[in-house]
């Protein structure tokens, strides 16, 4: 059985709960979080891609005013190309996960997004790829439910210009 590249589900009761929470958050906190989540979970399983290390820093950078938006992208850009490239299956949904997360500071919807390959980073790394797909499937509810109550911890009370996050997405 192959492997699939994102765990979880918009059906997943985790996942109802985890868009109703970002659509209370407006897009800065978003970022702050998800790069942040990203890099405490998700870096040190994908290893120590200068690219990615470099999107993360830039997104950290960009939320203090210190950097462009502009001076970001193309480093979002290499932190994307960082996942594409990976073949191994464990990194590669780290990467995903953190390429992801990163470009949250462009596309706030990117906030759910990452929630999906970091389950399965999660999943992969804790149980190995040859477990059965029904423990990959617990263990990414699991790792969805870790995000949720981070992003509970993290999240401001009364955002003023909260995202907008679709069943669709």
């Amino acid at each position: 059985m192959a492997l699939r590249k994102m765990l979880g589900s918009v059906d997943y009761p985790e996942i109802l709960r985890l868009m109703r929470l970002i659509g209370t958050q407006s897009s800065q906190p978003l970022a702050a979080f998800a790069a942040d989540y990203a890099a405490a979970h998700y870096l040190p399983i994908a290893g120590k891609d200068a690219r990615l290390v470099a999107a993360l820093e830039a997104v950290r950078s960009h939320l203090h005013d210190e950097t462009s938006i502009k001076a970001v992208k193309p480093l979002l850009k290499d932190a994307r190309t960082a996942a594409q490239e990976e073949t191994e299956p464990v990194r590669q949904a780290a990467k995903r996960a953190i390429a992801t997360a990163a470009a949250v500071i462009t596309t706030p919807t990117n906030a759910l997004g990452f929630t999906f390959y970091g389950a399965a980073a999660y999943a992969y790394h804790t149980a190995g790829v040859k477990a059965p797909a029904q423990t990959h499937d617990e263990l990414a509810s699991q790792e969805l439910t870790h995000i949720r109550t981070a992003l509970e911890d993290a999240a401001i009370p009364d955002e003023s210009d909260p995202v907008s996050v679709q069943r669709n997405c």
